[in-house]
């Protein structure tokens, strides 16, 4: 089949490859000229495993074409996908700015009948807006069916996700979009039938609703966790012994120091901003969203209780920077709120990560902050470890090299991946909910 990408970020250009894998000839657009003959090469604007030699690859198979031309890829396809960018807007609302100026681009040069499906996440009702704009300003008397085809991609394993999705949900006004859908999907649920096919309002919820739960369940833990230390209990055995109930599962109940990244934090303020806007305060969305801004002081606040509030003539060393591992994704992670508020308090860091350093200094960049090339190389002569991320690299320890190089044997584990028994080295550990 050929089809359109519009959007070549996180979503559209994990989708667009991996649908060239399958045999499909894609178009993947965009306006950033630079990013685009990036592309082209081989040089993928963000990390992501296997991506890049999976875009290699496909545009070697002429599968994959990038271009910022868009009239050109619509004259070659009839399937168009929208996967630009919905960022949080000042007031907590979804901006789809971006959205509805595409929609504006397709109704300029859309020439033959396509079905248009929206791949962003959006605010239920959004497809019908795109929908009308494009019905209201095409030049050309074609017929313009719309879609929802959510993303469930988890970064650091989006090509996984995306290959071998364990859903594929498909909200359409009639069962032809449906099929068509259904036949580009074939290959990628092969084995097992995993659609699930309902109203187009309705898939645009699903993807909120799946996010919000998803946080809810980690602001949930992290509550029971700073309680937990409070009370004298572990919250490491707490969540063993509540995930091994099949209706919770341990997936998502691991205590820490809050979660970031591009979805979680602006899907549950946009799902609490549609529901005010429909006349309902949702008092436990609100609160997941408030306890995970306040968790990301949790360490900030084991620090100070260490060190005193004035951290002046002290270092730090950070592990970790991305908001989570296997990406160099910073957008609302833990890393910025602690180091912001260890810059505040005069410290001084050395900071790594094994992706994630360049991305992090684009959002925070400031002449207190060492960045090393190695994990062992920021801790010379640091008054304390400061784990943010747990890259897998962080989790086996070489106590030695920490006792040699840190000031103080002394470390804060904010994702809770180091046993308690190094503390019979003599190192003092500060966990979450431990």
């Amino acid at each position: 089949m050929n089809l359109t990408v519009i959007g070549t970020g996180y979503v559209g250009l994990v989708t667009g490859t991996c649908f060239a894998e399958m045999g499909n000839k894609v178009y993947c657009v965009d306006i950033d000229e630079e990013k685009i003959n990036n592309l082209k090469k081989g040089i993928i604007p963000i990390y992501e495993p296997h991506l890049a030699t999976m875009v290699i690859d496909n545009q070697a198979k002429n599968n994959l074409f990038f271009t910022t031309d868009i009239k050109e890829a619509l004259d070659g396809s009839n399937i168009v996908f929208i996967a630009v960018g919905t960022p949080q807007a000042d007031d907590g609302s979804v901006n789809l700015n971006f959205v509805f100026t595409v929609a504006k681009q397709i109704a300029d040069v859309i020439s033959k009948d396509s079905l248009i499906v929206i791949k962003s996440t959006v605010p239920v009702g959004t497809c019908f807006e795109v929908k009308n704009i494009i019905d209201e300003n095409k030049k050309n008397d074609v017929n313009i069916e719309i879609a929802s085809n959510p993303e469930f991609l988890k970064e650091g394993v989006a090509i996984e996700d995306c290959l071998h999705p364990d859903r594929v949900i498909i909200g359409t006004e009639n069962d032809k979009s449906a099929e068509i859908l259904k036949e580009l999907y074939a290959p990628f649920v092969f084995n097992h039938d995993r659609y699930i096919f309902m109203d187009v309002k309705s898939a645009e919820m699903t993807k909120y609703v799946a996010n919000a739960m998803l946080a809810t369940k980690i602001s949930f833990m992290n509550e029971i966790a700073n309680i937990c230390e409070r009370i004298g209990a572990n919250v490491q055995s707490v969540r063993l012994g509540i995930g091994s109930d099949k209706r919770i599962g341990y997936k998502f109940i691991y205590a820490g120091c809050g979660y970031g990244g591009s979805c979680f934090p602006k899907d549950v303020k946009g799902l609490i901003n549609t529901s005010i806007d429909v006349g309902y305060t949702p008092q436990l969305l609100s609160k997941v969203d408030e306890v995970n801004e306040d968790q990301k002081q949790v360490l900030v606040n084991k620090v100070v209780n260490r060190f005193g509030d004035d951290l002046s003539g002290f270092t730090f060393s950070i592990w970790g920077l991305a908001f989570k591992p296997q990406t160099d994704d910073v957008r609302c992670a833990p890393s910025i709120t602690v180091i912001s508020e260890l810059l505040k308090r005069g410290a001084k860091l050395q900071a790594y990560d094994p992706k994630a350093v360049e991305t992090f200094k684009r959002e925070l960049d400031d002449d207190s902050i060492l960045f090393t090339s190695s994990k062992y190389d920021a801790l010379d002569d640091a008054d304390a470890l400061i784990l943010i991320t747990e890259w897998k690299e962080f989790r086996s320890l070489d106590l030695y090299e920490l006792s040699k190089r840190l000031k103080s044997k002394i470390i804060f584990d904010g994702r809770n991946i180091y046993p308690k028994r190094i503390q019979n080295e003599g190192f003092e550990l500060y966990q979450i909910g431990c």
